[in-house]
């Protein structure tokens, strides 16, 4: 049987690091800062999480140091981005490129080795239920988020910095405040998302092994137009995909086209997302 509780246990471990980035993203649209950096934090974090573990003997200390690694990173946007007003789309682009380049450097440097770096004694995640406890955080990072941005403060002075900067200025909100703010949250949840998935869906940390998902945490946000519970849907989508692609393999199907199930999947729903947007529009343009 194809669709089955194996299926969905597979699901909902290649869901956490997507949510976890996608939710980081989240946050900082709200805040009117458009992330694309994500892929390159999640991958900071990676490195971060097993240099660390591997050198202390503790997965717990890995997780902690990977999200402060992957904060200090998203530092590069909130400086360039709010500071400095540069173009957070060209910051977030090479924040990924620097990072791929970075980590394959530190990788031969750290460790000596090129490609993968995979060694017995290094700790992993314990699992609860079949599950890291990284996995049932972001469950509650949810509903954390949503509580937060629909009902607390600082999440409402957020969500009106994104719809209305000037006027929530004029309130005596600090703009760049927040906005640090959100990228660094951004950061620390990336890094979680990065120990995630070095400590806890594998053991190891190969060259660019985020592989997109980042790109695909973007997506997310877009499709679940930066609502926590809309969010986890899209991310349930995108592990769904990948869930799939390695049952595909299994069954006999090409490694090259089951690994694209996901991507496949992320542009099928950014298809029917703007067509869907521009049956909206049609109408009102129409009879204006």
């Amino acid at each position: 049987m194809f669709l089955d509780s194996d299926l969905l246990m597979s699901a909902l471990r290649a869901l956490t690091p997507i949510l976890l980035a996608a939710l980081g993203g989240a946050i900082c649209e709200r805040a009117g800062v458009f992330n694309i950096g994500l892929e390159g934090m999640m991958l900071m974090g990676c490195f971060t999480a097993v240099a660390t573990s591997w050198f202390t003997g503790s997965a717990w200390l890995g997780v902690p140091a990977a999200a402060l690694a992957a904060a200090a990173y998203s530092l590069i946007l909130a400086v360039g981005a709010v500071t400095l007003r540069g173009d957070a789309v060209v910051l977030g682009v090479a924040m990924n490129l620097l990072a791929v380049g970075l980590t394959g450097f530190l990788l031969r440097t750290v460790f000596g080795v090129q490609g993968t770096f995979d060694d017995p004694s290094l700790a992993g995640l314990p699992l609860i239920g079949g599950f890291t406890p990284l996995t049932y955080l972001s469950w509650a990072a949810v509903a954390v988020a949503a509580v937060l941005l629909s009902r607390h403060v600082w999440g409402l002075r957020l969500r009106g910095l994104g719809e209305a900067p000037d006027a929530a200025a004029t309130l005596g909100v600090s703009p760049a405040g927040y906005k640090y703010g959100a990228i660094l949250l951004s950061g620390v949840l990336c890094g979680l998302a990065g120990a995630q998935l070095a400590l806890g869906n594998v053991t190891l940390f190969t060259e660019n092994m985020t592989a997109g998902r980042g790109w695909i945490a973007v997506v997310a946000v877009m499709l679940g137009r930066a609502a926590p519970v809309g969010v986890l849907l899209a991310a349930l989508l995108f592990g769904l995909a990948e869930a799939a692609g390695f049952r595909f393999q299994g069954l006999g199907l090409p490694q090259q086209a089951t690994d694209a199930a996901p991507y496949v999947v992320t542009l099928g729903a950014l298809f029917l997302t703007t067509a869907r947007r521009r049956r909206r529009i049609r109408p009102s343009g129409a009879a204006s």
